[in-house]
């Protein structure tokens, strides 16, 4: 890994703490030495990109991230058109629905809609959403092109449950089902308990940029349930893309095929 990505690779670690952070510790979860790690730190919170609390001496996100962010957000609005979908589907499903992108070669949860439930799912804004493994994943990775879907599944799939398929080829047979109907399911993929469906935004060539899902407890989903929040999370991330890209969105393709390209 270059420097640039490795000093890059530090500033994600710590975006998904969650808290400040000594040296110690950034350098032992970056597996780079001290004397590297504060080099990358130095750099790093000279542009605005961390912070250093001037008492604890443990470091935070700067603000320059921030700053990109609205940035992006106002000249692509994805977040300000997306919201007020998820916002809604929350309402009528009474279940937590988050809003997932790619960006990196990673899908993460951007934005997170809870019910009005004691009992719900949890979800953390910035959570890396594994391809096997999650509604999400599989709903991305089901509409992308047969390269990127075999480059995928040549990576070690890691087991976060009982139920996670690892097998590429009954992964393979996830994602061809939820090509055929549009949705994907996931069955307790990444935490026990959890039943979760979810489909695509997509761009006006087809490929995906996020997804819509539906989290909610396996203990109170029936299938006819959790039928209709795909297909509920189908309209939403239809009615996204619509918005977002207006009159080119998915021109001559169907919401149905999967892309071979």
């Amino acid at each position: 890994m270059s420097t640039i990505g490795k000093a890059l690779s530090l500033l994600d670690t710590l975006s998904r703490l969650g808290k400040e952070v000594g040296l110690t510790d950034i350098a032992r979860l970056c597996s780079l030495d001290k004397a590297t790690a504060r080099r990358f730190l130095v750099e790093l919170e000279k542009h605005g990109f961390v912070e250093q609390d001037p008492d604890s001496r443990r470091y935070r996100i700067g603000s320059a991230p921030v700053r990109l962010a609205r940035i992006r957000e106002a000249r692509y609005p994805f977040l300000r058109v997306a919201v007020p979908f998820i916002r809604t589907l929350a309402e009528s499903s009474a279940e937590t629905v988050h809003l997932s992108e790619f960006s990196g070669g990673r899908l993460s949860t951007i934005h997170v809609e809870d019910p009005q439930r004691a009992h719900r799912i949890i979800v953390d804004v910035g959570s890396i959403l594994p391809f096997h493994a999650t509604a999400s994943g599989l709903a991305f990775l089901a509409f992308c092109p047969s390269t990127e879907i075999d480059a995928a599944l040549r990576k070690p799939l890691e087991k976060f449950t009982d139920h996670t398929v690892v097998d590429p080829q009954l992964v393979r047979g996830l994602l061809d089902e939820t090509a055929a109907r549009g949705f994907s399911i996931s069955h307790q993929g990444l935490e026990a308990g959890v039943i979760s469906a979810a489909a695509p935004v997509r761009a006006p060539d087809g490929r995906p940029i996020g997804c819509v899902a539906v989290a909610a407890p396996l203990s109170r989903t029936t299938k006819t349930a959790i039928y209709e929040f795909g297909a509920q999370a189908i309209a939403a991330a239809d009615g996204i893309s619509e918005k977002y890209y207006g009159s080119e969105r998915l021109t001559g393709t169907s919401p149905k095929t999967r892309r071979r390209d």
